[in-house]
Parts: structure tokens; C-alpha cells; sequence
């Protein structure tokens, strides 16, 4: 058992948790050592302090606020010593490392220390020069209390008090003895004759970095300016069982890739930093927001995960028997290492582990570069979760943030990984939009000064054509990273060469001990005979008893994977009635594949049936049948996007109108677009003309028909036509700015220029066309209403428009800047920012053009006719020019369009997709990533694909004669 503290680190030293440890060997001589509390109850210190100890006091500082009368530790157990004090115990202690473990005991009476909880500390090894510090108790820091009085003698009480000594040290000195010299300044003169002055020191913790890399061991036999430790990364050397006791104590990493090195590995010996570039600053305090946000999301995961089950599997590895990773010596070098590596280092390193110690090992390869393989539900996504999570809360500032990237979108022969890895960043976590001193969007900042760790997660997506290239791409960056792949693919891939300094791993099938514990809790316990158990315990015992009966060995190979045993114990909960024991039968289930298809088919009813206990928010009026249905469609809306040089995994929202044909799409868009100019320009137009014009009602009335209906044709077919245009080149992707008044960024807004020409190719064009119709089919209809301001008018309305469009997209444009780094990426999210930025675009383009108008048409026909003017020709503005461009062109136009009116009406989607989308989330059929979600499983997508097919060819065979 390790000790953690829910993955919260303590920042450094921290002086109030040192402690001077007080020795009385059996001889009744004194001395005195120096120490530090690891956790609420363990000291850790020298062995030679506390060795033929035959008791042991250990005194602690004050807490923050509380002194003694000299600020300092007393020595001679006077009656009136305001520190704190407890009796200790050694429980731990290595005479060849010379570090023991001491343990605080109860202390009597209403004075003695009584301790609290600590954050555990931070563990680093040292692999180059570095700055050390050491918090002790050296014997020429013994000064008399000048204030107090030995009650007896009336003499002055003398104590220690503390010193903080920073120096330096080197892991190049002491190599043979593998110790750690700390060089410091001159410690001041010596006590007594024949003593040195730094004895009490030995014991203390050497910091570095803000992380313990030793403990000092000596301080007398290489000079007053030097000091020797007992570094970390020996203490692994100790055997397994007694290693296991110091790590429980101290809470020291469980292997040692867990320990932090020093320097960075960015810094390698010898290299000196080049003159900061700009923008440098900004991009270190954009990875930190980018940490915060990548910790929200995962976390957020972690605790759907936890809502279903707070149980957790233990997925094993190890080190992969397939030959697809290279010589031991270059992954035990590290990357930014170009010398030949020796060849002591060509041994394998230890590489099996549990998914709690994913991090650890993987901190254990020297290059940086781990490969993660494991078969369809083998639990490589939540390996990848539990790597980013505890990565997260290992990472000091100014290290590299762990994101994780689904890879098989990458395509290597069009994008370079960092080009594709900036736009995977601006998708999910829209603030790194914002630009750096130098123009730079943070997002390009992150990666250009190496402040990304990528995972990229399913390797096996991308395309077969492209694995090869894709490893090769790899193989040529100098980016340490965690990849993770299906075994025969990246095997296949390997043919071509391995990716370099890769350390590769392969998780292992489960077996029964792996799963047991977990389906006995995580079920409902019932009572049989007088003693708790649950539906699982007659299947554990069948599958343990007698594991060669034909059921057993197929129910035990299925269950082989954590995907098949969540969705067994989501099945089989012991709240449905459904007993675990019918897969056993081997007549039903005559294979493991059989039952495999049965849990398959069974998970999506039993997550969507409204159970008693399920909250309220999670009780909603889809029937498993309907739920499984429009999951299938979205399942094969996936697959029809999926080609061979890329399978499609992310159900992002504003893709979700590609399944409709280009068609399809142009005619729906046109035809809002026009029904909004038509029916907006049709009501408008009958005031104006009952105001401004002697006609009758039904004139009005009939007028705007003719004129709405001209109108809106001719507005739809140009949106249509505009959006047929665009959308050759795929659907468009979410704004990352949002409404913000921004006056920075000017590369930024450079950007967004081409966008302002829309509004000279439609908003000129659009105006010619609407003169025409009016001039033309309105007035041969005999419908003219003597308004269109002659020639001048025929002039100045095309011009009026280009530059009224022009103006409204320059002005909503310039009033974006990027979306607050506070928020998530999220699909509501990023919904409510396009759905506020479209509503904005109408806002803008009725104002930009309805004042004008409106200032134009009273100075004319006075303040009535100017109001009905501007009025009339804002709101045609917002409805056909703002909301036709957002239709067209943005894509929470298209989504409302496609997406929120088309499908339900096809009955593909239901009416609320947001919130069923969301609560497949809740019920662990979807996941999200960014902004986008994801089936879960892809062994879930692919058997809901097949099941929405058959559904579909089944209705066909139906309707046909």
C-alpha cells in the first residue's frame, strides 16, 4: 500500500515539518540528529543517528506563529520548552544506505506533539549539476538562551538552532561509492575542539527543485564545505519486500521512472538557455491553463466513471514478447542524447506493472517514448486516463502537459504532426486562439517550446495505407510521447521500422482474480442463507472451481477483456433480474464470441432502462429501443464518413449534417434562408406601404406575397448556391472566439479578412437582383408602389448592401476575441459560444443597416417613415442577411438547419439531440473528448452500426411489394 493524498503534492521544504531527534544510546550518552516528517506519523532521518538508540525524543518546531523563548530547539528537557514533543520508534533502517524511518509515537500529557497529516513529498534523482538546500540542526548553530534559566543551576539554557544551508552538488562526484557530495559555503567555526561543526546535520533532507534527492550521511571527512547524502535513486537497490515498507512509509514512487529528474531532460549538462523569444512567457502561462483544463476534463471522466461503478479493474502489463521495438540501449537513451549509449545500458528494463503505475513506468524510460498495446476492450483508454491524471499531479510548473490527441485523424502525407496537433488544440481548448507577443496563437506557442507531452490514443484508426508513414513521421520528431495501439496494426506498421527509442508494452487478458472483487462489489448485495453475497457469487465459484467445463472456459476467454466485464456487471447488476449464471449455458452460448455478441447486444437496453434508484435527470422518455436506434444511426453516420485512409471515431456536432446528401443540404439551407428573408420581407413591407402610400389594405397585403416570395427566391437560391459552394471543402468548424470587444490580436482580425469580402460578393449582387425583381415581375404585376427611389434608388441600394454587408462582418468580426482559458471545452459549450456569436452576426447587420436607412428615409419622408424604414430594412437585414449567413457559412447555422430541424423531422435524431446526447454520456455509452463525443467502445460502435443496418435493410425488405 502506497501512501497518496488524493495526487496532491507538497510544493517544498516546508520548516515546520523539521524535526530534531534527540538520541540516548544504552550507554547514556546523548546526541542529536536532524529529520524530516514524511507523513502524519513516520520521521525520515540517518541510520547512524538513531542507531544502538535506546530512546528517541524528537522535537518539532512550532506551528507558524508559536516560538520558543529563543526561537530554537532546547536540549535539556527543562520543565518550561514551549516545543512541541513526542517519543519515536525506529520501524525502518538500512545500515549500507544509512537512512532509517522513525516513528512518532503518542505523546503524554496535554504538551507533547501531537502531529497532523502532511501532503506527501515530491521524490527527484539528480542526472546534473543542480542547486541543493538543507534544513538542520548543525552543532555550531548551539547558542545560549539568554533569556531563560536552568531552574536549578540558574545557568543559561543552551540549544541548537536551525541553519539553512544551499549549496550545490553534482552526481558526478562519489561515483564508486554512488553518493551524492553537496558543496556549501563555510559552516562558521567549530563548536568544540575535535568536533565538527555540521554534526546535528546528519539526518536532514536534501531539496532540490522543490523535491527530496537525498539524506545526509556525513560531514567530516571531505572538508568544512562539503557534506555527503545517500541519494534517492539507490534506495531502489533495496530487496522488494523491504523497499515495499520504505515506500509505504515515505511515500517514495514505486519505481524510479516515478522520480522527477533534475534538471529537466530539456537541460541537458553543459547547455546554456538562449535569450528568450517572445512570446515565450505567454506560451508557459498558456500550458499552464491548458493543464488546468486538461486535469477538468479528464477528471470530469474519472467521475462518470466512478458514478456507475466506484470500483476500479486492475488491468496488468508488461514488456511485449512481439519483436517490434528496437536495442535496449537506445530506449535506456535519452532523446535529447546523440552520443553512442554504452553498452551496460542494453539491459531490458522492468516494464510490467498495474494501471496505478502506469506513470511511474513510463517515468522509468529514459527517451520519453512508451507505446501502449492492448486488443479491442483491452482498457487502453482508461490506462490513458489514469497516465494524464497522475502525470497531472506529479507536474511541477514549466513541465510538459500531458493532451491527449486521437491520432487516427492525422494524416502524415498532408499535415506534419505539429500542424495537425495545433488544430486538434484550437479545437479542444478554443482559448489557445489567443496570440502571443509575436502573432502566434498560443496553441502554436505550446508546441513550439515543447510544453506538450502528446498521447495519441488509437494508432490502429488510421488508415492501413498510412500506419507505416505515420510511424516513420514519428520516428523523425524529437517529441518524447505515449502511443497506443491495437497489436496486429502497429505490428504490421512495424514491418517498416520501429518507432525510435520506443519502449513498447502490452496489456494482459484479465483473469479471474482481476475481476472478481470487482463484480462482487460493484454489485447490489443481496442476503442468501444469512450471509450477504451477490447474483456473481455462484459464477465466481463456477469459474474458479471448475474452470474446464465447456460454459466456464467460454464465459472466462469473454470476460478475458475489462470492455466485456464492465458490460457483463452493467447487465447483470443484480437490480434487473437477469442472473449472471445464463451465460454459462453452453447450448445458448456455444462460443466466446457468442456471448461476447450477447453482451454486446444487451449493454444498450440495460444502461437505458428506467431501473428504481436511477436519478431523475437520468429517467427521460427514450425506450431502450428508440435509444438504441438513434445510437445506431450516429454509429453509422461515423462509418459513412470513415474512408480508407481514415476511420472516423468523433461524433462532432457540426459534422453531424454531412449525413444528409450535398443535395439534400443546399436545398434545405436555401429553402430556411429564403422562408426567413421571404416572410420577414413580405410582413415588412405592408405598413410601409399603408404609411407611406394611399393603397388599400389588400394592395399591402398582396404586395408583400409577390415581394416576400421574389425576395426569399432570390435570397435562398444565392445562400444556396453560396452554400453548395463552400461546403465542397467539408462542413465548416466551430468559431473559437466568442463576443468580447477585443482590441488585440491584430493578426488575429488580419486573418478574418478574405471573410469581409463576402459581403461585396453577395451583399452587390443581392442588391442588382433585388432592383430587377422589384422594377420587373412587381411592377408588370401592376403591384409598383412608387418607393424605389427612381434611379438613384436603383444606384445606391446594390451599393448600400455590399457595403452594409461588408461593414457588418467587419464590425462582428472585430468585436471577437478568444474565448475566456477559464472555460472547458465542452459540446455545450461550444454550442452556446457559435449560437451566441450567429444571434450577435443578426444583431450587427440590423443595425449596420437599418440606422442608415432609417436616418436616410426620415430625412426624406420625415421621422415616421424614417423609423418604418429602418425598421423594416434592419429586420431583413438580421433574418436574410445575418441568419442567411449563418446558415450558409457558420457552423451553428448549419447544425440548427441540418441537425436540430431536418433529421428529427426525417425522424433520425430526437427533436432534443443535445440533451440525448448528453445523457448517453451519463450512461457511459458515449464519452467526450474536447469537444466532440465518442462511443465508448468501438466494439460498441461497430455492433450498433450492424444492428442499425439489419434494422434499416429489414424496413426495406418490408415496404418493398
Amino acid at each position: 500500500m502506497s501512501f497518496t493524498d488524493g495526487g496532491r503534492r507538497a510544493t517544498g521544504l516546508d520548516p515546520h515539518r523539521l524535526v530534531q531527534i534527540v538520541v540516548t544510546q544504552r550507554t547514556g550518552e546523548r546526541w542529536r540528529g536532524s529529520g524530516y516528517q514524511m507523513t502524519r506519523t513516520s520521521v525520515l532521518t540517518a541510520a547512524h543517528v538513531v542507531g544502538d538508540a535506546e530512546s528517541l525524543l524528537l522535537c518539532a518546531l512550532p506551528a507558524a506563529g508559536g516560538t520558543t523563548a529563543a526561537g530554537g530547539m532546547r536540549t535539556d528537557g527543562a520543565p518550561d520548552v514551549t516545543v512541541m514533543e513526542a517519543p519515536g520508534r525506529v520501524v525502518w533502517s538500512d545500515d549500507e544506505l544509512d537512512i532509517a524511518v522513525v516513528e512518532i509515537l503518542p505523546a503524554a500529557g496535554p504538551g507533547g506533539w501531537r502531529p497532523g497529516g502532511v501532503l506527501p513529498v515530491r521524490y527527484a534523482s539528480v542526472a546534473a549539476p543542480v542547486d541543493c538546500e538543507v534544513l538542520g540542526f548543525p552543532l555550531f548553530k548551539l547558542r545560549p538562551d539568554t533569556v531563560s534559566r536552568h531552574r536549578r543551576t540558574k545557568e543559561a539554557i543552551w540549544y541548537r538552532d536551525t541553519h539553512h544551508a544551499r549549496g550545490t552538488t553534482t552526481p558526478w562526484s562519489n561515483l564508486v561509492a554512488r553518493e551524492l557530495e553537496i558543496s556549501l559555503d563555510s559552516p562558521g567555526p567549530r563548536a568544540e575542539p575535535g568536533r565538527s561543526p555540521w554534526e546535528g546535520m546528519s539526518g536532514a533532507v536534501v531539496w532540490s527543485g522543490g523535491c527530496v534527492i537525498g539524506v545526509v550521511t556525513r560531514h567530516y571527512d571531505e572538508g568544512l564545505h562539503r557534506l555527503t547524502a545517500s541519494k534517492t535513486e539507490r534506495w531502489y537497490r533495496l530487496p522488494p519486500d523491504r523497499f515495499d515498507t520504505l515506500q509505504r512509509l515515505t511515500g517514495l514512487p514505486a519505481r524510479p521512472g516515478g522520480l522527477v529528474r533534475l534538471p529537466p531532460p530539456n537541460n541537458p549538462p553543459g547547455w546554456t538557455a538562449p535569450p528568450e523569444r517572445p512570446g515565450a512567457a505567454d506560451a508557459r502561462s498558456a500550458a499552464e491553463s491548458l493543464a488546468r483544463a486538461v486535469r477538468e476534463q479528464w477528471r470530469g471522466e474519472e467521475q462518470r466513471q466512478r458514478a456507475t461503478s466506484r470500483y476500479r479493474i486492475q488491468v496488468r502489463f508488461d514488456c511485449t514478447r512481439r519483436n517490434v521495438y528496437e536495442h535496449w540501449a537506445g530506449i535506456r537513451t535519452p532523446l535529447a542524447d546523440t552520443l553512442v549509449p554504452p553498452r551496460e545500458l542494453a539491459d531490458p528494463l522492468p516494464l510490467n506493472g498495474r494501471l496505478d503505475e502506469i506513470v511511474d513506468v513510463y517515468r522509468s524510460v529514459p527517451s520519453g517514448r512508451l507505446v501502449v498495446l492492448g486488443g479491442v476492450g483491452a482498457g487502453k483508454t482508461v490506462l490513458v486516463s489514469r497516465f494524464v491524471l497522475g502525470l497531472l499531479h506529479q507536474r511541477a510548473p514549466g513541465d510538459r502537459v500531458p493532451v491527449v490527441f486521437q491520432v487516427g485523424s492525422w494524416d502524415p502525407t498532408r499535415q506534419s504532426l505539429k500542424e495537425w496537433m495545433r488544430g486538434r488544440l484550437l479545437r479542444d481548448y478554443p482559448f489557445l486562439e489567443a496570440p502571443v507577443d509575436d502573432g502566434r496563437s498560443q496553441a502554436l506557442a505550446v508546441l513550439d517550446e515543447d510544453l506538450v507531452l502528446p498521447v495519441l490514443d488509437g494508432f490502429d484508426e488510421i488508415g492501413t495505407a498510412l500506419q507505416g508513414t505515420a510511424l516513420g513521421e514519428l520516428g523523425r520528431t524529437d517529441l518524447p510521447l505515449m502511443l497506443t495501439s491495437r497489436p496486429d496494426e502497429y505490428g504490421w506498421a512495424a514491418l517498416r521500422g520501429v518507432l525510435t527509442r520506443a519502449a513498447v508494452i502490452e496489456l494482459e487478458a484479465l483473469t479471474v482474480p482481476d475481476y472478481a472483487d470487482y463484480l462482487h462489489f460493484a454489485s447490489r448485495p443481496i442476503r442468501s442463507d444469512g450471509e450477504r453475497s451477490t447474483v456473481w457469487e455462484p459464477v465466481l465459484h463456477r469459474l474458479n472451481e471448475q474452470p474446464r467445463t465447456r460454459g466456464a472456459e467460454h464465459l472466462a476467454q469473454a470476460l478475458s477483456s475489462p470492455l466485456m466485464v464492465t458490460m457483463a456487471r452493467t447487465i447483470y447488476d443484480g437490480t434487473s433480474g437477469r442472473d449472471p449464471r445464463d451465460m454459462l449455458d453452453e447450448t445458448r452460448f456455444d462460443s466466446a464470441e457468442a456471448l461476447e455478441e450477447h453482451l454486446l447486444a444487451a449493454f444498450v437496453p440495460a444502461v437505458y432502462e428506467n431501473r428504481p434508484g436511477l436519478p431523475a435527470r437520468r429517467r427521460h422518455r427514450w425506450t431502450p429501443e428508440l435509444a438504441e436506434r438513434r445510437l445506431g444511426f450516429l454509429a453509422a453516420h461515423l462509418e459513412g464518413l470513415s474512408t480508407e485512409d481514415r476511420r472516423y471515431r468523433d461524433i462532432a456536432w457540426w459534422e453531424l449534417g454531412t449525413t444528409l446528401p450535398r443535395s439534400v443540404r443546399v436545398l434545405v439551407i436555401g429553402f430556411l434562408a429564403a422562408l426567413a428573408f421571404g416572410v420577414t420581407t413580405g410582413i415588412g413591407n405592408i405598413p410601409v406601404d399603408l404609411v407611406t402610400t394611399a393603397q388599400s389594405l389588400s394592395f399591402a397585403v398582396v404586395r408583400g406575397i409577390i415581394v416576400g416570395s421574389l425576395h426569399g427566391l432570390a435570397v435562398g437560391v444565392a445562400f444556396g448556391a453560396a452554400y453548395g459552394y463552400m461546403s465542397r471543402s467539408g462542413p465548416p468548424e466551430p468559431s473559437r472566439l466568442s463576443v468580447g470587444f477585443s482590441r488585440g490580436g491584430g493578426k488575429r482580425r488580419a486573418a478574418g479578412a478574405p471573410r469581409f469580402l463576402i459581403g461585396f460578393g453577395l451583399g452587390m449582387p443581392a442588391g442588382v437582383v433585388l432592383v430587377l425583381l422589384d422594377r420587373g415581375p412587381v411592377g408588370w404585376l401592376g403591384y409598383d408602389d412608387g418607393n424605389d427611389g427612381g434611379l438613384q434608388g436603383a444606384f445606391l441600394l446594390p451599393c448600400l448592401l455590399g457595403v452594409g454587408a461588408w461593414l457588418a462582418l467587419s464590425v462582428a468580426h472585430w468585436a471577437m476575441t478568444p474565448v475566456d482559458r477559464r472555460s472547458v471545452a465542452s459540446v455545450s459549450g461550444s454550442l452556446a459560444t457559435n449560437r451566441v456569436n450567429t444571434l450577435f452576426h443578426m444583431v450587427v447587420w440590423m443595425l449596420v443597416m437599418g440606422v442608415p436607412a432609417g436616418l436616410g428615409a426620415g430625412l426624406q419622408g420625415g421621422p415616421l417613415w424614417g423609423f418604418l424604414a429602418g425598421l423594416v430594412f434592419g429586420l431583413e437585414a438580421a433574418f436574410g442577411g445575418g441568419l442567411g449567413y449563418g446558415l450558409s457559412f457558420t457552423a451553428w447555422g448549419q447544425w440548427v438547419a441540418l441537425v436540430r430541424i431536418w433529421l428529427p423531422l426525417r425522424g433520425k435524431v430526437p427533436w432534443a439531440v443535445t440533451a440525448f446526447l448528453e445523457d448517453a454520456l451519463d450512461r457511459n455509452v458515449l464519452r467526450q473528448t474536447g469537444a466532440v463525443y465518442q462511443f465508448r467502445h468501438v466494439r460498441l460502435q461497430e455492433h450498433l452500426t450492424h444492428a442499425y443496418h439489419a434494422h434499416h435493410n429489414l424496413g426495406q425488405k418490408r415496404d418493398s411489394p
